[in-house]
C-alpha cells in the first residue's frame, strides 16, 4: 500500500482492458454522460492552451458537454465554446510554443485583469522541435521559457486546477517529411525538462501543477492507428478527455463507479455509534472470556481427599451463556464489518472497472458445473423440490449470478436475460416454499413471521448502518421480504384456508383459488398503475425503506420486473400438493413422477420449452422490450427446469452436495458480494493483490465465501436469542426492536438535516 492520492494514479498510470477500455491503476473511472458533465461544470470557465494536440483534447472535452459539436474552427487560431443552458465557457487558445506570448497570457490571469479560469490545460513542444529542426538550442530555450512560466502556473494552481499535458510519442514511420525531426528521443527530452522544472519551487505545497502524463501511456498503445503519426486517434483522445473529466468532477459528483479522486467519505453519526457498539461488544466478550478462564483454573477438577473422586466444575448459568453467545456473535460481526468498511469505504484497497469477455464468463461457468457433478450424492428423500434439491438449485444459481456480476456480463443481452430467469427462480422458490409451509403446517404465529423476517433482514440492516446505504440499495432482500408478507397476508386473512381444513371439504380449494385470483388482480393493477404503487410506498416510514435517490421508482421497477413469478410459485405448490395428496404422482426412489408415457411426453415438452426460451432470450435485441415480456414468460423456463429435474426418478434421487453447500448460504453470498468481492457497491472489482488478476480473484473469493458462511452462522445464532419461542419474551424483544428502529429513524433524520 503506497497511500497517496488516487488522482496521481489516474493522471499517471493505467492499462488497456481490451482495445478501448482504459483502466487506471488502483481506482475506477466513471463514464460521464452529457447531463452529468453539465451539472459538474455549471458556471465554470475552462481554458485549453497549446498546439494542435491540445486542440484535439479540447474538442473531445467539449463533446462530453455537447456531442453535436463539429471540429470546424480555425486550426491555427483561438476557438471559443459556450453552453448557455449551464453557463459553461470553454476556450481553446492557440499558443503552439512555450514562449513570451504564452507567458503574457498566463500572467494576465494571475494579475486579475481578465477572468481567471477554473481549469487550465496547457501543453506544447512539437512546434518548437519542428520550427528549430530539433536543435539543442531550442531545447535550452524551452527550458528557460518553461522556467519563467512555472511560477505563474503554480500561483494559479492555488485557486484553479492547472494541468500540464506531457507530449505524446509519435509514430516516426508515418510522419511527413516536414515532421521527420520530431522524434521520440526529442519528445522525451522535452517532457523530462517540463517534469523537472514544474513545481520545483512548491514541492511541499498542496497547490501544484498536475502533470498529465497518462496520455503518453495511452499513445504508446494507440499511436500506430494515427492518421499522420503525430495526432492521436479519436478513441484515445476521448479517453484523455474522460480522464480529465474524472479528475475534476469525481470529487464534486461523487459517482459510485468513479473511485478515482474521491475522498474517503466522513463517518456518519450512526456509523460512529455502530463502531462504539461493536468495540464495546469486543471488550465485553474479552472480559467475560477472561473471567471464565480464571474461574475454570480455580475450579479445575481436584481430587476429593475423602472419597478420591473428581469434583466437576460448576456449570455456568444459562443467562451467562446466552450473554456470552450474544457478545461472541457481535464480536465476530464487528471484526467482519470492519473488513467490509475497509474494503469498500476506506481508500485502503484498490478497485478496478469490470471488463466483459465471453471467456471470462463462460469458462468459469463450465468449470463450476463440472466441479458440481463430481460431488453427486443420493438424496435423503425423493420428493419433488426436496430440501437438498432446492439448496442445490439455489447454490448453482448463486454461483452463476456471482460470475455474471464479476465478469460484467450484464452488457451481453442474452446472458442478462438468462440471469433474469435465475433471479425469478429465487422468487419462485419464495412463493413455493412459504405457501407450502403455511398450507401444510397452518402456522400463522408471530414467532414464524419474526424468524423469517430476522433471517432475511439482519445482515442488510447491519450493512445499511455500517456502510451508510439505504435499505432499497440491497434490492433483493426488500423484494423477498415484501413478497413473504404478501404471501402471509393472503393466506392468514379470513378465512384461513389450510390443507387440513380443505381435506374435509373440497369447496375450500375453490376458496383458496379465489384468494390467489384476488392476489393476481392486485398485482396486475399495481404493475400498470405506477402512481398508486408509489403512493403506497411513499408514506413515512415506508419511504425510508424503499426510496433510492429520493424516489421509489427503482423499487417499482424491481418489483414489476418479476411481478407474477411468486404467484406462479404459489400456484405450482398448490397443484403439486393437491396431486401428492391424491397420490396421482409417484415419488419413490428411482420411479418416474408419472407413468412412463406421460413422463416421456412431459420431459420432451420441457426440453423443447427450455430451449425455445433460450433461443428467444438469445435473439433479444432491445433490453426494454425483453424486460416487458420477461414477467410473463420467465415461468416457462423455470417450470421446464423443474420437470426436467424431477420427472425422471434417477435424476430426482441425486443431488450435488457442492452446490447445496453454497445454496445454504446463498442469501449471504448475494449480499456480501456488494462490498467484499466486488467493489464500489458492485460497480467494480475489489483488488487485494494488484498485478495478478487470477490470484487476486482466488484470494478475495476465498475470504468472501468464508465471511458469508460465518455471517450465516452468526445470523442463526442470534435468531435463537433475538426471536425466542416464548410469546411473552418475544413481545419484549419486539418492543426493544421497535425502540431500536425508532432510534435509527431519529438519528437518520438528524443526519439528513445536517447534510442539507
Amino acid at each position: 500500500f503506497k497511500g497517496g492520492d488516487t488522482c496521481e494514479y489516474l493522471l499517471s498510470s493505467g492499462r488497456f482492458l481490451g482495445e478501448k477500455v482504459w483502466q487506471p491503476h488502483s481506482c475506477m473511472m466513471h463514464k460521464y454522460k452529457n447531463s452529468e458533465a453539465k451539472n459538474c461544470l455549471v458556471d465554470k470557465y475552462i481554458v485549453f492552451i497549446g498546439d494542435s494536440r491540445i486542440r484535439q483534447l479540447f474538442y473531445s472535452f467539449i463533446k462530453l458537454i455537447n456531442p453535436q459539436v463539429k471540429e470546424e474552427g480555425n486550426k491555427h487560431g483561438n476557438i471559443p465554446f459556450e453552453d448557455k443552458s449551464a453557463s459553461i465557457k470553454v476556450d481553446f487558445l492557440w499558443y503552439p510554443e512555450v514562449n513570451g506570448s504564452m507567458r503574457q497570457r498566463i500572467k494576465s490571469w494571475t494579475e486579475g485583469s481578465v477572468a481567471k479560469p477554473h481549469i487550465i490545460v496547457v501543453g506544447a513542444a512539437t512546434w518548437s522541435i519542428k520550427i528549430h529542426n530539433g536543435s539543442n538550442e531550442a531545447l535550452t530555450q524551452y527550458k528557460i521559457n518553461i522556467t519563467s512560466i512555472a511560477p505563474l502556473l503554480e500561483k494559479l494552481a492555488k485557486s484553479s486546477d492547472v494541468y500540464w499535458v506531457l507530449q505524446d510519442p509519435v509514430y516516426e514511420d508515418m510522419l511527413s517529411d516536414s515532421r521527420k525531426m520530431i522524434t521520440n528521443e526529442k519528445i522525451d527530452a522535452y517532457n523530462e525538462a517540463a517534469v523537472r522544472i514544474l513545481n520545483s519551487s512548491s514541492r511541499n505545497s498542496k497547490a501544484k501543477v498536475k502533470v498529465f502524463s497518462v496520455s503518453k501511456l495511452i499513445a504508446q498503445e494507440t499511436i500506430m492507428k494515427s492518421a499522420d503519426g503525430l495526432h492521436l486517434p479519436e478513441s484515445s483522445r476521448d479517453t484523455n478527455a474522460m480522464i480529465l473529466m474524472n479528475v475534476y468532477c469525481n470529487k464534486i459528483m461523487k459517482p459510485i463507479d468513479g473511485s478515482c479522486c474521491q475522498p474517503e467519505p466522513p463517518l456518519t453519526l450512526i456509523q460512529k455509534l455502530a463502531f462504539c457498539f461493536f468495540t464495546l461488544s469486543i471488550i465485553g466478550y474479552l472480559i467475560i472470556n477472561l473471567i471464565h478462564r480464571n474461574n475454570f483454573r480455580k475450579n479445575k477438577s481436584c481430587t476429593d481427599l475423602e472419597s478420591g473422586e473428581e469434583k466437576k466444575p460448576a456449570i455456568s448459568t444459562p443467562n451467562v451463556s446466552t450473554l456470552e453467545m450474544l457478545l461472541h456473535s457481535f464480536c465476530k460481526l464487528g471484526l467482519i464489518m470492519t473488513y467490509f468498511y475497509l474494503c469498500d469505504r476506506a481508500n485502503l484497497f484498490m478497485k478496478e472497472n469490470k471488463f466483459y469477455t465471453h471467456s471470462s464468463f463462460f469458462i468459469p461457468i463450465v468449470y463450476i458445473l463440472v466441479l458440481g457433478v463430481f460431488y453427486t450424492e443420493n438424496t435423503k428423500e425423493t420428493k419433488v423440490l426436496n430440501r437438498e434439491q432446492t439448496d442445490e438449485w439455489k447454490g448453482w444459481m448463486q454461483l452463476v449470478i456471482l460470475i455474471y456480476h464479476i465478469s460484467g456480463a450484464s452488457t451481453f443481452l442474452p446472458v442478462y436475460m438468462h440471469i433474469r430467469v435465475l433471479v425469478a427462480a429465487y422468487l419462485f422458490q419464495t412463493g413455493y416454499g412459504h405457501f407450502s409451509y403455511f398450507w401444510i403446517k397452518g402456522d400463522f404465529g408471530v414467532y414464524r413471521v419474526c424468524q423469517v423476517l430476522f433471517r432475511l433482514n439482519f445482515l442488510v440492516v447491519v450493512l445499511c448502518i455500517v456502510m451508510d446505504r439505504p435499505y432499497q440499495f440491497y434490492y433483493f432482500v426488500p423484494l423477498v421480504t415484501v413478497w413473504f408478507m404478501i404471501i402471509y397476508a393472503t393466506l392468514a386473512i379470513w378465512p384461513q384456508i389450510v390443507q387440513k381444513k380443505a381435506n374435509g371439504n373440497c369447496l375450500w380449494h375453490f376458496g383458496l383459488l379465489l384468494k390467489l385470483i384476488c392476489l393476481l388482480t392486485c398485482v396486475y393493477f399495481l404493475s400498470y398503475s405506477q402512481g398508486a404503487f408509489e403512493k403506497i410506498f411513499s408514506f413515512w416510514p415506508l419511504s425510508k425503506c424503499f426510496e433510492l435517490n429520493g424516489n421509489v421508482y427503482e423499487w417499482w421497477f424491481r418489483w414489476k420486473l418479476d411481478r407474477y413469478v411468486v404467484f406462479h410459485g404459489m400456484l405450482f405448490a398448490f397443484i403439486y400438493l393437491a396431486l401428492q395428496k391424491r397420490q396421482m404422482i409417484s415419488e419413490g426412489k428411482g420411479d418416474p413422477l408419472f407413468s412412463n408415457r406421460v413422463s416421456n411426453v412431459l420431459l420432451f415438452i420441457s426440453i423443447v420449452s427450455f430451449l425455445t426460451y433460450s433461443i428467444w432470450a438469445s435473439s433479444c435485441k432491445n433490453k426494454t422490450e425483453c424486460n416487458e415480456l420477461h414477467p410473463s414468460v420467465s415461468v416457462v423456463q423455470i417450470l421446464a427446469f423443474i420437470l426436467i429435474r424431477n420427472v425422471p426418478g434417477y435424476v430426482r434421487s441425486v443431488y450435488s452436495s457442492f452446490f447445496a453447500w453454497f445454496g445454504k448460504i446463498s442469501l449471504e453470498l448475494f449480499i456480501c458480494q456488494y462490498h467484499i468481492w466486488l467493489a464500489a457497491d458492485t460497480k467494480g472489482i475489489l483488488v487485494l493483490i494488484p498485478g495478478y488478476p487470477m490470484f487476486n480473484v482466488l484470494v478475495s473469493t476465498f475470504i468472501f465465501v468464508c465471511v458469508a458462511h460465518e455471517i450465516s452462522q452468526i445470523t442463526n445464532d442470534l435468531a435463537q436469542i433475538v426471536v425466542p419461542k416464548d410469546n411473552s419474551t418475544l413481545l419484549k424483544r419486539l418492543l426493544c426492536i421497535a425502540g431500536f428502529f425508532s432510534g435509527l429513524l431519529f438519528f437518520s433524520a438528524m443526519q439528513d438535516q445536517s447534510r442539507h
